[in-house]
């Protein structure tokens, strides 16, 4: 990465607490499925609804949670989510039945999906001038993590028995909880100051809303790589099966690699806008590279479906970067765990959503359903830079001034000066 360590002992502490968790997810997102069908022996439809509840369950509770980071301290909350995530993910080896894997996994994802929001303002309060671009380096360590955490996960599958599986999931509870135990190491932030206006600010943001709703779409494309790619490969092309594992590496070196480098020239929503513009056209083009090495030798398959995937982790970059930007540059800083729990809904949509969406069009609609998904992702990122023109407009007055309310930070009674939270 072009930094090792972030600037600040705040940063590294952050970079601590992201690592770690990211290496408890790790372990999940490679064994979680075939702990449930494998050594739990609950039917992979059954676990697939579970998933699929306990995403659609998580959607709103960002809203909320974040909403109590803002008002009480964003880190104490945040500690809480990550506490609340590893006793769920210990209850994990009680499940002997369909209901109470529901109720397990469920909690556990709400609990994620909470603390996405509540640490956002953490990284708004700590990553300096552009709390931006530290998210974008969070997001490379993340990676890292996760890596390793499925490196770690090999072990429980290559062994296979229930033990192995349930040593697993102690550790993954355990990550959670030493990354609440590193956040605890930050110093408290202050609850940012109540301002008059309505609560829930987020929900009634339209603009806001628009490009939330588009980031979701566009979301859609983190499950290209883990559930579209791995099915067609296996099935419709003549490439060798390891070459599932390949696409993910080439995929996680890339972005370890670049993601900050991609996030510094998207200062500005004007500059996010045109990223997705970007991304949309990357994501086409990888899904028709990705159609076309159907029925070719092996070779040019190969050839076909990595140079896809290298095309689409460079849209991946541009959306990723791009989000960060409109996700915090537009969100008032007095309720930025609020707005960022707004925006995270999109991308719970496209989690829970997504997979059945890709599977019905590029598996079951083959060549044109993988065009049809690519040309989805490319309206996308077209229509995202007038989102983010009108959201711009909407938050100045006709003068061109910046509105007081309800976008300003509060002001400190009897001064001119803007109280910072």
């Amino acid at each position: 990465m072009p930094r090792t360590l972030p600037d600040s002992r705040p940063q590294r502490t952050l970079a601590a607490s992201h690592f770690v968790n990211a290496v408890g997810s790790g372990l999940f997102l490679t064994a979680g499925v075939l702990y449930f069908t494998q050594a739990v022996r609950l039917p992979a439809a059954s676990v697939g609804l579970g998933l699929g509840i306990a995403g659609l369950l998580s959607l709103a509770v960002g809203i909320a949670v974040g909403h109590l980071a803002d008002r009480h301290g964003a880190r104490g909350v945040s500690v809480a989510t990550l506490a609340l995530q590893a006793l769920a993910t210990a209850a994990f080896v009680l499940v002997d039945g369909f209901w109470p894997f529901v109720l397990a996994v469920s909690t556990a994802t709400g609990a994620k999906a909470a603390g996405l929001a509540a640490r956002a303002p953490l990284i708004r309060h700590h990553g300096g001038d552009r709390p931006q671009e530290f998210r974008a380096y969070l997001r490379a360590v993340t990676n890292v993590g996760i890596s390793l955490g499925a490196l770690l996960a090999g072990w429980a599958v290559q062994v296979g028995t229930l033990g192995a599986y349930q040593v697993l999931v102690a550790g993954n509870a355990c990550a959670f909880a030493a990354s609440a135990a590193v956040l605890l190491l930050l110093p408290p932030t202050a609850p940012a100051p109540v301002t008059r206006g309505p609560r829930r600010l987020a929900l009634r943001d339209r603009p806001y809303l628009a490009l939330t709703a588009l980031d979701g779409v566009m979301a859609i494309q983190f499950k290209v790589l883990t559930v579209a790619i791995p099915l067609w490969l296996v099935g419709s092309t003549s490439a060798p099966h390891w070459l599932v594992s390949g696409t993910m590496l080439t995929n996680t070196v890339l972005v370890v690699g670049l993601q900050v480098r991609a996030s510094r020239g998207i200062d500005s929503p004007r500059a996010a806008g045109g990223a997705y513009r970007r991304a949309g056209a990357a994501f086409l083009v990888s899904c028709a590279l990705v159609s076309l090495s159907a029925g070719t030798p092996v070779a040019v398959a190969v050839v076909l479906l990595l140079t896809a995937v290298v095309v689409h982790t460079v849209g991946e970059l541009w959306h990723a970067a791009g989000g960060f930007e409109v996700s915090y540059a537009l969100a008032p800083p007095h309720a930025t765990g609020q707005y960022l729990g707004v925006f995270g809904l999109g991308a719970g949509l496209a989690e829970a959503l997504g997979p059945g969406l890709l599977i019905a069009l590029c598996i079951g609609g083959g060549r044109l359903g993988w065009f049809a998904v690519g040309a989805l992702f490319a309206v996308t990122g077209l229509l995202t830079p007038l989102a983010v023109r009108r959201a711009e407009a909407d938050r100045r007055s006709p003068s061109g001034e910046s509105a007081p309310s309800p976008y300003d930070r509060p002001r400190q009674p009897g001064t001119g000066r803007q109280r910072v939270p």
